[in-house]
């Protein structure tokens, strides 16, 4: 197996179905290495919030696949769990359904001389996140931001 966005976008593609038939969100996926062990870590989501017996069904009919299909030359640890209350925000339909939540949003570089960013989430075009932040919208570009999160602001 060669390359993270690989076995990222191939895991993807087995989860998606399954999340749906179930009624689920898939969230994210990574492939990460923590303290010499690999990890693939599968995030799902619904309105209601996730249950164990969510976790598990995922993680028993995506384990069956990568058994069947084998991508992995060497051990891993797979983990299904729901995304957090600090979730990334990856695909329109998150921007769609957090709106008018506060958000992080990182950037590569300073946009409007900070490399983070907090306030309510407005939207997202193709050009740009757009959020309010003290009573003032801001458009942070899209090739400048690294990840968005939502924002528990404890």
């Amino acid at each position: 197996m060669s390359g993270k966005v690989r076995l990222e976008d191939r895991v993807t593609a087995w989860a998606t179905p399954i999340t749906e038939e179930l009624g689920l969100e898939l969230a994210d996926v990574e492939w990460v290495k923590e303290g010499g062990s690999w990890y693939l870590r599968i995030f799902i989501d619904k309105e209601a919030g996730i249950e164990m017996d969510d976790c598990q069904e995922v993680s028993r009919r995506i384990d069956e696949i990568l058994d069947r299909e084998d991508p992995v030359a060497h051990g891993y640890s797979l983990e299904v769990s729901s995304p957090g209350i600090d979730r990334p925000l990856k695909s329109d339909r998150d921007y769609e359904r957090f709106r008018g939540q506060t958000i992080r949003i990182t950037t590569f570089a300073p946009v409007n001389n900070a490399k983070e960013h907090i306030g309510e989430l407005v939207g997202k075009n193709e050009a740009s996140i757009i959020i309010t932040k003290n009573d003032e919208e801001q458009a942070i570009p899209l090739p400048q931001v690294s990840s968005v999160r939502l924002y528990p602001g404890f």
